[in-house]
């Protein structure tokens, strides 16, 4: 029955509204609709009942007012184009340092790896000892 109304008001904005008005009526209000004798003792002159017939008839002299969110108004200035370039060449930068960033990270990676392989595998060079720098230097004479 009130479905009808659902496109108009929310389910609180009804049930306040029937409230008020029932309200009303259970004060001795004059009623706004024309209602048999029959039809009352119909619905056994239930207040709640009868205003829901003159919500339904659209006879309620009720507004409901909704609160609507603060709009901010604010001017918007106009960029050049030599700002708007600007403002492009620093988010271009920004987005290259990024990309540096992840690069250095990932060679960091790299070398980490292979740092761990080296010493995993053992030395790279073998310790010179003294007895070999002789041998170089006389096989070095000879050679002459």
């Amino acid at each position: 029955m009130l479905e009808a109304l659902e496109d108009k008001f929310t389910k609180y904005e009804v049930a306040r509204i029937l409230g008020a008005r029932a309200l009303q009526i259970a004060m001795d209000a004059p009623l706004l609709l024309k209602i048999d004798e029959k039809e009352l003792e119909a619905i056994n002159f239930n207040p709640l009942e009868i205003a829901k017939k003159e919500l339904l008839a659209e006879v309620l002299p009720i507004t409901v007012k909704r609160p609507m969110p603060k709009r901010k108004e604010a001017k918007i200035k106009k960029l050049t184009k030599e700002e708007l370039d600007k403002i492009k060449k620093k988010e271009e930068e920004k987005i290259e340092e990024q990309v540096a960033k992840v690069e250095d990270k990932k060679v960091e990676k790299i070398e980490v790896r292979e740092e761990k392989k080296v010493s995993e595998e053992g030395e790279i060079m073998e310790l010179a000892t003294p007895d070999d720098e002789v041998e170089e230097e006389t096989s070095a004479v000879e050679e002459e």
